[in-house]
């Protein structure tokens, strides 16, 4: 197989409509990554109909699970079995150079309409046949009706409409077209596909809420099995039936066990799986905390103990006059009772060091600088005013004003520009018409994919290590400064790795850490919690809306959406503006009060 978002198989090889043939499976499943365990001994079963969530912090190894479930990874030990009928979406999809639209779409259909020709054929060669005919003729047959092949092409327009590239000259090339745009057709074609298993890593970013549906539509009417890699706290919600965790000592010591909720049929008020896990989750680390709290009192008490002396034997009382002869020939004694109960507190000691519990590991918590430098400005000016702003094809704005300060979330269907904003207001692209005033001293621009390349600077070097990197950019002096480890964003070893060795979310929480590290007092960043896990997410959202730095974000992330108490903005098709954030842009409100929405966050940490 390969790394296309259309792995798939043939109908004349099909596989049977067993439940184990059309089953995912591994077994003590092994991966080393550059001299690293990445996964150690994982089983794991998922059925047809079941919808496995994996979930874990960045670099603990689920793009690498995918990878080695879909063959794209030969694995170190162990067993993986899936349905020849496989279709894996890596989170950045990946096409053959010059694909256009249509070749794409035809691809995937393929073995769907190859499966009809061969009903048709077979059931022309019935009468004159034999048993071995009549055999593939059920078996292909099984395959074209389970694949739905006779609706293929209608139901690949219906999917195309829906995703909103409909629209899109299918004789385009795959390589001009966004990011969203290539995930969106992607996922067009995995409908249009009805594959026996769906491997999707990160389906949801770049997608809009109307897309988003879309996704969890055919999540939802699938009948075979599916691996989900995803961050999206709502998706997992609303339609994975088992949770995997990949990360377990975030909330109970290494050898506990990777933990695997099997919680399914829920009642229709249930809240879902992943919400259910948060609470199992937070109960379990409360666990932790308090049995650790208890242990190290007890671990002081036995090395008091452990310190004894004679007058331990019996304490505040001295030897009396008439005693001292006695004490004196009684005195071997006395000291035998004291090192025999140092020393049977000494083994008492070390026996509860051997079964130590480590120390839970502190809660991810993201710091931006203290201050951000100089305003260029008076405070009391606005920080962005632009007016009759236009992109030719890509963006239309009347008017947007961002005070110094401000908080503001922009909102709205993939392709209406708002990712070209970002990037007219950082300078990076040229606007064809329009007034555009930006009175910032220092910009901070996180585009939506890749690192923050300074303007004028070379692209970074995949053998370089982020902290060389970050260095060769910014000087030595400013990332002396400001280290990238310093914001909670990036592990130290991470910092220490070459950056092609780092994983996508790895990659994220490096570029994030670049551009707040260089403290700047306007923040453009472009579906910053893309690829970051939930906690972490939660922390980002948390510290940006307490910054003094201005910040002007976009994100279709639901939960980000739902909670974010600054300004929502929402932009239109049509360039129109709106900020109500009581309509949420029209979509589902998070109807709970915001302390009890507050407490649900917090579990996420």
């Amino acid at each position: 197989m390969t790394a296309s978002p259309t792995t798939t198989s043939g109908p004349s090889s099909g596989p049977s409509s067993s439940t184990v043939a059309r089953s995912v499976r591994a077994t003590d499943l092994t991966v080393r990554r550059q001299g690293r365990t990445v996964l150690d001994g994982l089983s794991l079963s998922v059925p047809p109909g079941r919808r496995l969530g994996v979930v874990g912090e960045n670099g603990t190894g689920k793009s690498t699970l995918l990878l080695a479930l879909a063959g794209e990874l030969a694995p170190d030990g162990g067993r993986v079995t899936v349905p020849a009928d496989t279709v894996h979406l890596p989170q950045e999809p990946a096409f053959a150079n010059g694909d256009t639209i249509r070749a794409v779409l035809d691809r995937a259909l393929a073995p769907l309409h190859a499966s009809a020709r061969r009903v048709e054929e077979l059931s022309a060669e019935l009468a004159g046949g034999g048993p071995e005919v009549a055999e593939e003729y059920a078996r292909v047959l099984e395959w074209a009706v389970r694949h739905d092949a006779w609706d293929a092409d209608r139901r690949t327009e219906v999917a195309a409409r829906r995703l909103g590239v409909h629209d899109l000259d299918r004789t385009r090339t795959v390589g001009t077209l966004s990011g969203g745009q290539r995930v969106r057709l992607a996922l067009a074609a995995a409908i249009a596909r009805v594959p026996d298993c769906l491997l999707l890593d990160e389906p949801t970013n770049h997608l809009d809420r109307a897309a988003v549906a879309v996704l969890e539509e055919m999540l939802l009417a699938t009948a075979g099995a599916v691996v989900l890699v995803s961050h999206d706290r709502v998706l997992l919600d609303r339609t994975c039936t088992h949770l995997l965790d990949l990360d377990p000592t975030r909330d109970r010591p290494s050898g506990a066990g990777t933990r695997m909720s099997l919680t399914e049929d829920s009642d229709p008020g249930d809240p879902g799986v992943f919400t259910r896990y948060l609470a199992e989750r937070s109960a379990a680390r409360e666990r932790w905390d308090r049995a650790y709290a208890e242990q190290e009192e007890r671990l002081a008490e036995l090395r008091a103990a452990t310190v004894v002396t004679d007058r331990a034997v019996a304490p505040g009382r001295g030897p009396r006059d008439h005693d001292k002869f006695i004490t004196h020939f009684k005195g071997e004694g006395v000291q035998r009772t004291v090192a025999r109960r140092a020393r049977d507190a000494q083994r008492r000691l070390d026996d509860a060091l051997r079964h130590r519990l480590p120390e839970p590991p502190p809660p991810p918590r993201v710091l931006l600088p203290e201050e951000p430098v100089t305003a260029a400005t008076a405070p009391d000016e606005p920080i962005v005013e632009v007016a009759d702003l236009h992109v030719c094809g890509r963006l239309r704005l009347p008017r947007l004003v961002v005070p110094r300060g401000g908080h503001l979330l922009l909102t709205g269907a993939n392709g209406t520009g708002k990712s070209t904003l970002l990037a007219v207001l950082a300078g990076r692209l040229a606007a064809d018409r329009g007034d555009v005033a930006v009175r910032a001293a220092r910009i901070g621009h996180l585009p939506q994919d890749g690192l923050p390349v300074p303007a004028g600077a070379e692209p970074a070097d995949p053998a370089a290590t982020a902290a060389d990197q970050h260095r060769r950019w910014v000087g030595a002096d400013a990332a002396e400064a400001t280290p990238l480890v310093e914001l909670g964003l990036v592990d130290r070893a991470d910092t220490d790795r070459p950056l092609g060795m780092l994983s996508v979310g790895q990659l994220r929480r490096v570029a994030l850490a670049m551009v707040l590290a260089a403290r700047p007092d306007l923040l453009l960043l472009d579906e910053p919690t893309n690829h970051l896990s939930p906690a972490l997410a939660a922390e980002l959202e948390a510290a940006l809306t307490a910054t003094p730095t201005t910040v002007l974000l976009t994100g279709h992330d639901r939960w980000l959406v739902d909670t974010w108490p600054g300004t929502l903005v929402r932009i239109g098709a049509d360039g129109t503006t709106g900020t109500d954030p009581e309509t949420r842009n029209g979509a589902e409100r998070d109807e709970r009060p915001p302390h009890r929405r507050r407490r649900l966050a917090d579990r996420l940490r």
